[in-house]
């Protein structure tokens, strides 16, 4: 007899696979990163960076979500957050880097 498992789905809030351009900024030295999103979410994001960031580190980033999304204008958005999950990059690739949102505002647009 097979035993068959699921796995559930974890994620509880809707996930769009976008592309988009985000600015990160780890809290390091390193200024303001320049990162692409894998896909986003309302209480995370996935984005592609060209070196790792550090598991539970605290970051801040801006983004700046399509009509597809807010149903209206283009929106920026500030968030802060913490990195969840650094996946391995393959060689001469970029690096997935997954966040939690723990609070974000909308910028007026400038």
């Amino acid at each position: 007899m097979a035993v068959e498992t699921q796995i559930a789905e974890k994620r509880a809030t809707r996930r769009f696979a976008l592309r988009l351009p985000v600015a990160v900024n780890d809290g390091g030295n390193n200024g303001m990163l320049t990162a692409q999103t894998r896909d986003v979410s309302a209480r995370g994001i996935c984005f592609y960076m060209d070196s790792p960031l550090t598991t539970g580190a605290d970051i801040e980033f801006t983004l700046t979500l399509p009509p597809e999304i807010t149903l209206t204008e283009s929106i920026r958005v500030r968030c802060k957050g913490k990195v969840v999950r650094v996946e391995d990059g393959i060689s001469d690739a970029k690096v997935p880097v997954a966040a939690v949102i723990d609070e974000y505002e909308f910028l007026a647009e400038s």
